[in-house]
């Protein structure tokens, strides 16, 4: 997922504040957000994710007649993922998520997301063969081009299939 711009307004902080069920009034509140260190409001925890929202080719993203669709979901996807977490023998699957937060992300910030491979490695499992490690590293810049958030995901490739 790397968005080319993600411009951050308040509304949508406060929208995905509400979607995660976070009522912290620095997230909403500009009185509020004014009496605190930051002095203004700012965006929750893995708000970078929400740059998937525009990202035009986000795999997650449903598609109809393989356009890009904003409907209600009641129809399949037709999504297919991109690298990251399946293909082998077996199955894939986003394994861990981790953000490093150089300053916090407010009003008015646009960022724009790289995304590059990190480490790879291997563990071995019981039930499922090899499995295989990979990491991708999403660098978020501000207008400015300074670094904002660095988001490493982890996804896991099996060797086969785990039977039930």
């Amino acid at each position: 997922m790397a968005a080319e711009r993600f411009p951050i307004e308040a509304s949508h902080i406060m929208m995905f504040a509400r979607s995660i069920g976070d009522d912290n009034q620095i997230y909403y509140d500009e009185a509020y957000a004014k009496g605190t260190e930051p002095g203004t409001i700012i965006a929750p925890p893995t708000f970078a994710q929400a740059s998937a929202q525009f990202d035009p080719d986000y795999f997650l993203r449903p598609k109809v007649d393989g356009k890009g669709w904003f409907g209600s979901g009641k129809n399949p996807t037709g999504a297919k993922p991109s690298g990251g977490g399946g293909g082998g023998g077996g199955g894939g699957l986003h394994a861990e998520q981790h953000f490093v937060y150089h300053r916090h992300l407010k009003p008015g910030d646009v960022l724009t997301a790289t995304t590059k491979p990190g480490k790879t490695w291997e563990k071995e499992s019981k039930r499922a063969g090899k499995l295989m490690f990979s990491e991708s590293v999403t660098e978020y810049r501000d207008q400015n081009g300074e670094l904002v958030i660095t988001a490493t995901g982890v996804g896991v490739r099996t060797e086969r299939p785990v039977g039930s």
